[in-house]
């Protein structure tokens, strides 16, 4: 029974093959990678650097991750063959091979490059990369653990999600507890970034609270909007609180970027004038709405 592969090969011309197998390699990391585009021309110029250079990048971030220089190899370590398939298929299809002279390497088979899962090849690529510089033979969650730890938008990802599961849910991983999760809340993961979950945080802390706790604000209010606290901005008790609530916006909402920046000074402003009390209830509400519409805008644009 004739395989896939011989099947394909006959239905190639003469020249389609002849131009295939003249088709040099794209080597790099100094020889640990090496990728082979095993596809016509056009999919070869379209496919062949971008994945070198995506696999390159993955093993840039796990030399850095366990601080050591570039390894130079004599032979690969990590093949890539760029299939021709142009259909969607997504699999990526990877296997170990030993060297007669020693040394493990792992070819990796993308068929469909326009359409391999992005999440298996780089698992791939971390299995990969362990096993020739490090000698480490690693399952596909230590290999996923590995890289998120190494790559700072992943290890962020993993932070948000376990903030997200404690707060939800009420989850804790191991070793962890409360101090270390508002620790954790109050930090800028993403500086220059502001997530929706960052902004979901921030819009929480948008209400006032007395000083101490049973001595609620005009003797009957245990917390006040911004919007209600203009109708009762008389009172000390509620103009201290806003003054005070000025220094944990700050805390909770800097960091983020210049729109979120903007929003969080906006808010400041509104609240130093309503604990100045010199400013008419329309005037503030303007204040207030200006700063409610900002915080929209960096809320739709993380959308």
């Amino acid at each position: 029974m004739p395989t896939f592969a011989a099947i394909l090969l006959f239905a190639l011309t003469r020249a389609e093959i002849i131009e295939r197998l003249k088709a040099p390699p794209i080597t790099d990391m100094d020889g640990l990678v090496q990728v082979y585009a095993d596809c016509p021309s056009d999919m070869r110029r379209e496919y062949q650097g971008p994945v070198a250079t995506f696999v390159s990048d993955i093993c840039t971030t796990l030399y850095k991750s366990q601080m050591m220089k570039p390894v130079h190899f004599e032979e690969p370590g990590i093949i890539v063959h760029v299939g021709s398939v142009r259909t969607n298929v997504t699999d990526v299809v990877a296997s170990v091979g030993k060297r007669e002279k020693g040394g493990a390497f792992t070819r990796i088979r993308l068929p469909a490059p326009g359409y391999s899962d992005r999440k298996s090849l780089r698992v791939a690529v971390v299995k990969a990369f362990f096993l020739a510089v490090k000698g480490e033979t690693l399952d596909d969650a230590a290999a996923l653990k590995r890289l998120r730890e190494a790559d700072p938008v992943l290890r962020v990802e993993d932070e948000r999600a376990e903030l997200k599961r404690w707060r939800e849910l009420g989850v804790f991983e191991p070793g962890r507890d409360d101090e270390y999760y508002l620790k954790l809340l109050r930090s800028v993961l993403a500086p220059g970034i502001a997530s929706h979950e960052d902004v979901v945080n921030f819009a929480s802390r948008l209400r006032l609270y007395p000083e101490y706790h049973g001595t609620p604000f005009c003797g009957r209010y245990e917390s006040l909007s911004f919007d209600e606290a203009i109708d009762v901005a008389n009172d000390a008790d509620v103009r201290l609180a806003a003054i005070n609530k000025v220094k944990e916006l700050l805390l909770f909402g800097g960091g983020h970027g210049d729109k979120m920046t903007a929003a969080v000074m906006t808010y400041g402003l509104f609240l130093v004038e309503l604990a100045k009390g010199e400013k008419p209830p329309e005037e503030l509400r303007k204040m207030l709405d200006l700063a409610e519409e900002m915080l929209k805008g960096v809320e739709n644009e993380e959308r």
